[in-house]
């Protein structure tokens, strides 16, 4: 009489009806084939369990990567929904000061960025009484200073968007809010012909929000609609 208990009848029935329960079953299988390869002994070769475990391997690595893929299309959705409230956020202000506003605002906590700056270039030495009274979110610079501080030179094949991690913030773009900065995203604008070219900044305290990289083809898809509207307000 064998010294190991015997199965009880009624999951002995119920695992002969359905093998399936047993082979679904990642751990279970693991476990038979390891008291398979212990009851042979070590001077076997298992070829079978070899190739069962080089499938096992396979089949996390896949797992992993079909994790993976599903993590980056839900990512990139969300943050295609947050593109589109920014944008309708934007499309809303009937004024060009309200527009201003919302972009420090609602379009600001929209994106989930803790500072978003309009930086325009001008060749004007004395900034404008009426832009002083939009606030701190536009910042006028020199002309070729967007350039400069991205770090690129001026042409037709300069890139539009910018994505990366900072140390140290410029307070003619940031002000007050700078010293937090430890991310942004900068987008060149074109505002139309015979103006001088913008540029939106957006700046976040986390490191890993924006950074080199990423995909830029939704900032760039914002930046488009952004800067059709201001050129609708400088008309």
């Amino acid at each position: 009489m064998s010294g190991h208990p015997a199965l009880d009848d009624e999951l002995r029935a119920h695992l002969i009806a359905q093998p399936e329960t047993i082979l679904n079953d990642q751990d279970i299988m693991n476990a038979l084939v390891s008291a398979h390869e212990r009851k042979m002994g070590t001077n076997i070769v298992d070829l079978r369990g070899a190739a069962m475990d080089r499938l096992t391997d396979r089949l996390d690595e896949l797992e992993d990567t079909h994790r993976s893929v599903l993590a980056a299309a839900y990512e990139n959705v969300a943050g295609m929904n947050l593109i589109h409230r920014a944008v309708l956020r934007m499309l809303d202000p009937e004024d060009f000061a309200q527009f201003m506003q919302s972009l420090d605002g609602e379009v600001a906590e929209t994106l989930k960025v803790d500072c978003l700056r309009l930086v325009l270039e001008t060749t004007q030495e004395e900034i404008n009484p009426a832009i002083s009274r939009l606030g701190s979110v536009i910042s006028t610079t020199p002309a070729g200073f967007i350039d400069t501080y991205l770090g690129q030179a001026a042409g037709p094949d300069r890139r539009k968007v910018f994505l990366r991690q900072i140390q140290e913030r410029d307070a003619d773009i940031y002000g007050d809010c700078g010293f937090w900065i430890r991310s942004e995203a900068c987008v060149v604008l074109d505002l139309g012909e015979g103006r001088l070219p913008g540029m939106l900044v957006m700046g976040t305290e986390d490191l890993a929000q924006f950074r080199p990289g990423q995909a830029t083809d939704l900032l760039d898809f914002f930046g488009g609609v952004f800067e059709r509207a201001m050129r609708r307000w400088l008309s």
